[in-house]
């Protein structure tokens, strides 16, 4: 999908194109926020289509009324889901987890600014993003040991163990506890606890420090931060190699060079 973000209407969430950065957000506050079927797809598909979209240099998922999201609805999703048979639950189930394919495999960095309940896939996609902001109230918690799932949902054994340690990703998904704001800043799974009224101009601050940046470069580390999961040291040191005589390539490493010569401070413009 090839999309223009100043244009693009979304039908299921709140979106917001400027200086560089998009802003997504849920809009059902009366019910904290939950995801629907369609919602899902609308946001897989958005993700998809940033790829295509090198205009968009930075996202923020951000919270509405005090909530980030609550996970799937009970009455539209999860009902439903009790009635379903094994093709239709698996065609659900791998509808979800491309929504974080596409979230991992856009070039953007995304900012998930959180306050409140993130829960269920919510906490899912607030681990697929590449930073956390959190005010002190937020509550994150994968659930669905809570209602009679495995925790293994959409990436969660694959990329929690990796942002937070074995250990305490078996203490979340085993039990489906909540967690505090202050015990996820401890373990490395919030960048950042930040008051209610400055979270969102704080994940707007560094979207838009990192749209300042050498967007492609910034494409290529995150791809970089994907591939290497699974890759052998000498593996990963060749493919950065590779990465790394890419972007030197690139016009902004020339004018990063020029800047520095001219003291200045470079203007990166992502080509």
């Amino acid at each position: 999908m090839t999309m223009d973000p100043s244009a693009y209407e979304a039908e299921h969430f709140l979106w917001d194109f400027k200086d560089g950065v998009g802003r997504i957000a849920l809009n059902a506050p009366e019910q904290k926020n939950p995801l629907t079927f369609a919602s899902y797809a609308e946001l897989r598909d958005l993700f998809r289509g940033l790829v295509y979209t090198p205009q968009v240099k930075a996202i923020v998922f951000g919270s509405t009324e005090g909530n980030f999201c609550s996970g799937g609805n009970v009455h539209d999703i999860i009902g439903p889901l009790t009635r379903m048979d094994m093709p239709e639950l698996l065609n659900f189930t791998r509808m979800t987890g491309d929504l974080i394919k596409a979230m991992r495999s856009c070039p953007q960095p995304i900012i998930a600014a959180i306050d409140g309940v993130s829960v269920g896939a919510g906490a899912i996609i607030s681990m697929a993003s590449d930073f956390r902001y959190a005010t002190p109230d937020a509550k994150t918690a994968f659930l669905f040991n809570r209602v009679g799932l495995a925790g293994c949902d959409m990436g969660a054994c694959a990329m929690l163990p990796r942002i937070i340690g074995q250990g305490r990703a078996s203490d979340l998904l085993f039990t489906g506890r909540s967690l505090s704001a202050e015990e996820g800043e401890r373990w490395g799974y919030f960048n950042r606890i930040v008051a209610v009224d400055e979270l969102e101009d704080v994940a707007m601050a560094m979207a838009l420090r990192i749209a300042s940046g050498p967007s492609f470069a910034n494409g290529i580390t995150k791809n970089q931060l994907n591939m290497e999961w699974d890759m052998s040291l000498d593996t990963a040191i060749e493919a950065e190699a590779q990465a790394q005589a890419i972007c030197m390539q690139t016009k902004d490493f020339t004018r990063a060079y020029d800047a520095f010569v001219d003291k200045q401070k470079p203007v990166f413009e992502g080509d």
